[in-house]
């Protein structure tokens, strides 16, 4: 089948969902999962004033831009950058013209439910600072942070702890150990004149957390350790936690298969009693029961309680085979 022709059914598919987005102020959402409807490792995003497409297993070739582009302009005129992220590393393979680098190169500012985001679909990095799939979680957070603290791990970009702060948060820690991540938060922040109630933190997750918890910070066998922010033991009523599926450093090693015990105890541990802890989980071979069972688990070990959970499942414009979405969320108030 045609890439015209699984575009144009996946735009059929979404055609309330992009009815009901833009009625809500949202100009960032997916048009083509590609992995589910039908063309593997390919996606097309709906970035603002530009449309972002991304091959993640082949090259397209200029037919194949050719039709994407007809396709897309039909629906809306606006630039279609083409990011070929083929290679292994996922770094941008491709050139585009001098204008179209520019533009892609340019920051941009994008809405998604009336708050906006900086976009920039390419820079140093390998992703365009606001995670699509992801819309669910800021929404629950939007919804749930009224007068509550809020702690942000992993926080990327911001756009959690954004939401929180849009939604009526107290106060915000965002953590990263990436700067530039950091600096694109701090933009979200004052794009929505909620600067003052957000803080930013650039550390490891590990001893960042450790300390929240009132955990003693330590490493990976022979491992020196680097200076890190020095946190006093807090709990906070709401506590995001939302890892990458696998990285190393001295202090530790973040395993979304084999070990997010090492991440959720102590982002547990800093929660309060009667407050919520979000986690994310993005791998898609992890069983979202048997996850759950083991986070269950861990609560019980450290004698508190689950007293209620709410699972959050992705939008329709991030439809999978089965119903479970490799990016699995849950909402759990602790005891």
């Amino acid at each position: 089948m045609s890439i015209t022709t699984l575009l144009a059914s996946a735009l059929t598919a979404r055609a309330s969902l992009i009815a009901q987005v833009h009625a809500n102020n949202t100009d960032c959402f997916r048009v083509f999962h590609g992995t589910v409807e039908g063309i593997n490792g390919l996606n097309i995003d709906r970035y603002g004033d530009a449309w972002l497409v991304q091959t993640f297993h082949h090259t397209l070739t200029q037919d194949e831009r050719n039709e994407i582009e007809q396709a897309l302009k039909a629906v809306c005129t606006l630039p279609v950058v083409y990011n070929d992220r083929s290679n292994k590393n996922s770094r941008i393979l491709n050139q585009l013209d001098d204008e179209l680098e520019g533009f892609a190169k340019s920051e941009q500012v994008m809405q998604e439910n009336g708050i906006k985001f900086t976009s920039q679909l390419r820079h140093e990095g390998q992703d365009p600072l606001l995670f699509l799939d992801m819309r669910v979680g800021r929404e629950y957070v939007r919804a749930n942070s009224q007068d509550k603290t809020v702690l942000n791990l992993f926080s990327y970009t911001c756009g959690i702890g954004t939401a929180a702060a849009v939604g009526g948060a107290q106060k915000v820690i965002n953590v990263d150990f990436s700067s530039f991540a950091l600096t694109a938060g701090k933009k979200n922040a004052q794009l929505n004149g909620v600067e003052s109630v957000c803080e930013f933190v650039q550390s490891d997750a590990f001893p960042a957390m450790r300390q929240l918890a009132g955990m003693k910070v330590g490493g990976r066998r022979n491992q020196k350790l680097p200076s890190y922010p020095k946190l006093s033991a807090t709990q906070f009523d709401l506590v995001f936690l939302d890892p990458p599926r696998f990285a190393k450093s001295p202090f530790g090693t973040v395993d979304l298969i084999n070990d997010y015990q090492s991440l959720f105890k102590p982002a547990m541990l800093s929660t309060k009693s009667g407050g919520t802890i979000v986690c994310c989980n993005n791998v898609a071979k992890v069983d979202k029961q048997t996850w759950y069972d083991a986070l269950s688990r861990c609560v019980e070990k450290q004698g508190r309680s689950i007293s209620a959970y709410e699972w959050l499942e992705c939008h329709e414009d991030f439809p999978s085979f089965d119903g479970n979405h490799p990016l699995k969320m849950v909402a759990l108030t602790l005891g």
